[in-house]
């Protein structure tokens, strides 16, 4: 009897650990710790190195408004009015409508910070680089969801250590090495999560990591 309320109490801390690790490594609050990373430890690769703390962060705080605030508000709207019926996105279903909302949303920041926001846009170019790859990522991972649940957790932290990996690669600033080294570890034990609260079949967040590692080195390398 107690080996059974032990084994039940280890089955709900890990259900709930495996739900924290998906909210708070959530695939739309990425880009606000990917851009946090890149304007703190290589401000220079990004372009904000001429910009005071203060500004940086007012810059990161727009980007989260963009990136997180927006997309979650539709989303959340979607929900209340019975568009989408798990705030989750369990389903197929329940996944196309958000994902098409966001990718439009990514491709207008992408737009905003790349040729509206001045002087951003003329001082750091590699802001709608890094939105551009997010949004293609975001194409790519919207078509597949018609037909096939691929991780978007997967494919989101997949970027982050193509992002962090390729800027090390090609510019050799190991100033990145070990925010690189804490993805790789914290991307095993989400994708892990993904599995153990069955979200997912190995072969999805196995897909999903591949897509969003292959879109953001591309994306490095020819653009950054």
């Amino acid at each position: 009897m107690l080996f059974q309320k032990l084994k039940q109490k280890h089955a709900e801390l890990s259900h709930r650990l495996a739900f924290f690790l998906s909210v708070i490594l959530h695939p739309l609050l990425l880009p606000t710790y990917i851009f946090a990373i890149l304007f703190g430890l290589t401000p220079e690769l990004v372009g904000v190195v001429a910009l005071s703390l203060s500004a940086r962060i007012s810059l990161l705080v727009l980007l989260f408004l963009n990136t997180f605030v927006a997309p979650a508000l539709v989303i959340f709207y979607m929900h209340r009015l019975g568009f989408v019926k798990s705030l989750q996105l369990q389903t197929l279903r329940d996944r196309r409508l958000p994902y098409l909302v966001t990718l439009m949303i990514y491709a207008l920041s992408t737009y905003l910070f790349g040729w509206q926001f001045q002087p951003v846009s003329e001082l750091a170019p590699q802001i709608s680089i890094v939105l551009g790859s997010i949004t293609v990522s975001l194409i790519f991972v919207a078509l597949i969801s018609l037909s096939w649940q691929i991780s978007a957790h997967a494919t989101g932290m997949g970027g982050c250590l193509g992002a962090l990996g390729g800027v090390i690669l090609r510019y050799g600033d190991f100033a990145l090495f070990l925010p690189f080294v804490v993805s790789v570890i914290v991307t095993g034990f989400l994708l892990s999560a993904r599995l153990y609260l069955n979200a997912h079949t190995p072969a999805q967040v196995s897909a999903g990591l591949a897509l969003g590692v292959a879109v953001s080195m591309v994306a490095v390398f020819l653009f950054f």
